[in-house]
């Protein structure tokens, strides 16, 4: 080949790498970093990863998620961890107040409001509150009642007992229950945040009031009043009563759905996100309680307390969701593609596979579906049958209320008084009144 063909072809080879060059670029993916919650063990944890992120992956192959999967107290560490380094991903599962609340209050999050646009008529009103920072960081991706009561009705049946309309009905089947060699209720609440969660907000709700909480919190009122104290003593009274067993403060959060579906109690207390835990493992065909021993179970809330003044309700809260980091660049490639992430992940599809799996109940309007088993459709039907008060941590600071987890704990295992725990944790409240003047 002479010189001057030699020339024209490595010219010719310059121009095509030259050309190949800005599509090479291009093909390359934008990276996006997710930290999410996930509960490995959960029945419905084989259908989130392959019809939510391994679709969205498949469907979007110019943008590569990096997702870190953690679940309880080690998701929470990870979250503070990254917070404090200044490094979030750019999108991360958050709640929209209490275990999150210093990503909403430091502002660590983006408003999400001009993103969302014109969408937000498709979801349904309470889903679009503002959260703890004063914005929409994310759009829940469902509704949560934190209480409910799991009822065996056929276990009441075999043992000759009926649905307890009060609080005296309930402690009344302690003795027979017991002669059974039955708990009365179910509670896996060796982790400090739960009796808060799933009973003692309940309590309070009926017993103190939403507008005495916003008392407590403007300072108009103290956590040492009789009536904080004494909705402590009511939940002091079930243990003294037998109603819960103090060994619910050793059991392990994970292990009280299966003691309930093996008949220990007839009444478990939990979430009503608890109800996927019983539904069937599409990786496994296996279910905690078969479908057709589904329609078994009843959710309802806690019986009539003496003294209330709300009757009937459960503790309720906006759900969890997916925010993106407010250090992510606007109209950057991250921002886009953190966004169409969130938008799919928010998406009638999205909030479907969940409704089935029973790991959220949804916030997008006209979100159904008929491949319901007995105990997602028995959830879904829950909803209407309650009335609603606040989640304690999510309206409560951190300050506050972690020291109420842990009386409560220790209220629970008998090493504290209702008045110390109401003393302890007027303190916290001064402490943090002066640290947020």
């Amino acid at each position: 080949m002479s010189l001057r063909k030699s020339t024209m072809w490595l010219v010719l080879l310059a121009l095509l790498v030259f050309a190949l060059v800005p599509t090479l670029i291009a093909a390359e993916p934008v990276t996006i970093r997710v930290l999410n919650y996930l509960d490995a063990s959960s029945p419905g944890a084989a259908r989130e990863i392959t019809d939510v992120w391994q679709k969205f992956e498949a469907d979007n192959p110019d943008i590569l998620v990096i997702r870190e999967d953690q679940f309880g107290e080690p998701f929470h560490h990870k979250t503070e961890a990254y917070a404090a380094a200044g490094k979030l991903p750019e999108v991360i599962y958050v709640w929209p107040g209490g275990r999150s609340a210093t990503l909403h209050q430091k502002k660590l999050l983006k408003d999400i409001t001009p993103l969302l646009g014109d969408e937000r008529n498709e979801f349904i009103d309470a889903a679009l509150e503002p959260q703890a920072g004063g914005y929409l960081a994310m759009v829940p991706i469902g509704l949560t009642a934190s209480h409910a009561m799991y009822v065996n009705t056929a276990l009441l049946k075999e043992l000759g007992l009926e649905m307890p309309k009060t609080y005296a009905d309930l402690k009344a089947m302690v003795a027979p229950l017991r002669a059974a060699g039955k708990d009365c209720i179910i509670v896996g609440a060796q982790d400090d945040w739960v009796m808060q969660s799933v009973l003692y907000s309940m309590i309070f709700g009926r017993i103190v009031g939403d507008q005495k909480l916003y008392d407590f919190l403007d300072g108009k009122a103290k956590f040492t009043d009789k009536v904080f104290v004494d909705s402590l003593k009511f939940y002091e009274q079930l243990f003294k009563d037998g109603v819960i067993n103090r060994n619910a403060m050793q059991t392990p959060y994970g292990e009280a759905p299966a003691l309930f579906a093996a008949g220990r109690a007839p009444f478990m207390i939990d979430g009503d996100w608890r109800a996927g835990a019983f539904l069937t493992d599409e990786s496994t065909g296996e279910a905690l309680i078969p479908p057709e021993k589904q329609k078994d179970i009843v959710m309802t809330v806690f019986p009539a307390i003496p003294g209330e003044i709300n009757h009937g309700t459960s503790s309720i809260v906006p759900a969890v969701g997916y925010a993106m980091s407010a250090q992510v660049k606007p109209g950057s490639p991250e921002e886009k593609a953190a966004w169409r992430l969130i938008s799919w992940l928010n998406s009638a599809e999205v909030q479907k596979v969940r409704l089935e799996t029973g790991a959220a109940f949804p916030t997008r309007k006209g979100v159904t579906s008929d491949k319901l088993e007995p105990l997602a459709q028995e959830r879904a039907e829950f909803y209407g049958r309650i009335g609603g008060t606040h989640v304690l941590d999510d309206k409560i600071p951190p300050e506050i209320c972690i020291p109420l987890n842990i009386g409560l704990q220790e209220i629970g295992l008998g090493l504290a008084t209702p008045v110390e725990v109401a003393r302890s944790v007027q303190a916290a409240y001064n402490d943090w009144a002066r640290s947020n003047k």
